[in-house]
C-alpha cells in the first residue's frame, strides 16, 4: 500500500496532516477493539487517545514487512494498551470478576443449535453489546482467545495467571455469551428459531 508507506514516512517526520489522515484510518477499527476490551464507550475513547499517543510515539520503529503489518502493528499496541488499562484497574476487580460473526459462531453447543444462524439473526452490534457486558475477566480472555488469536499459553504470561484459569474464563465466557444469545434469540424470535 504505497499511499499508507508516504502517510507512515510523513508521520515519522511528524507531519500534523499525516498523522491526522492515520489517526482517521484507523480510530474507528481501534476504537472497536479498545471497546471489545473495557465494554463502554468514554474508557474506549480514553485507551484509544493513549493508544494512539504510543502509536505516534513509537511509529519511527516500524519496519515494513508485508501488506497489513502496519495495521497489526497498531492492532497490537492498541491491544496491550488495553490491557494495560484493565490491569491498572484490576486492583479493583478480581479475575474472576475480570471481526466477525464467523469467529463468534464457533461458541458450539450441544442443543443443536447453528450458532452461525443464531448470530446472523442478532447481528454483529448485538453481539459486541453482549461481549461488553460480559464481566471483566471474561471478557478479556474472550477478546484475546478469538480476536487476537493469543493461545492459553500466551494469554496467561500476559495475564499473569495460570494456564488453566484461561481455559477456564474461556469457558465460562463462552457459556454465559451462549445463554444471552439463546435467551435474546428465543425471546425475540420464538416462531423461526428452530432446533435442527
Amino acid at each position: 500500500m504505497i499511499l499508507e508507506e508516504e502517510l507512515i514516512k510523513k508521520a515519522i517526520a511528524r507531519d500534523p496532516s499525516a498523522i491526522e489522515a492515520l489517526y482517521d484510518h484507523y480510530a474507528p477499527l481501534l476504537l472497536g477493539v479498545c471497546y471489545r476490551y473495557c465494554g463502554n464507550r468514554e474508557d474506549a475513547e480514553d485507551i484509544l487517545h493513549d493508544g494512539f499517543i504510543k502509536i505516534i510515539g513509537s511509529i519511527h520503529t516500524f519496519e515494513f514487512r508485508s501488506n497489513g503489518s502496519f495495521h497489526g502493528w497498531i492492532k497490537r499496541i492498541m491491544v496491550n494498551t488495553a490491557l494495560n488499562y484493565l490491569r491498572t484497574r484490576k486492583n479493583k476487580h478480581h479475575l474472576a470478576d475480570f471481526d466477525s460473526i464467523q469467529e463468534i459462531a464457533d461458541l458450539s453447543d450441544d442443543e443443536g443449535y447453528h450458532d452461525e444462524e443464531r448470530c446472523l439473526r442478532l447481528g454483529q452490534e448485538k453481539i459486541l453489546e453482549l461481549i461488553c457486558e460480559l464481566p471483566v475477566g471474561y471478557r478479556t480472555v474472550f477478546n484475546m482467545y478469538v480476536f487476537e488469536q493469543y493461545g492459553h499459553k500466551e494469554i496467561a504470561g500476559i495475564l499473569k495467571c495460570s494456564e488453566n484459569t484461561s481455559k477456564s474464563q474461556l469457558l465460562k465466557a463462552r457459556a454465559l455469551l451462549r445463554k444471552k444469545m439463546n435467551h435474546l434469540v428465543n425471546i425475540k424470535l420464538p416462531q423461526t428459531y428452530e432446533k435442527v
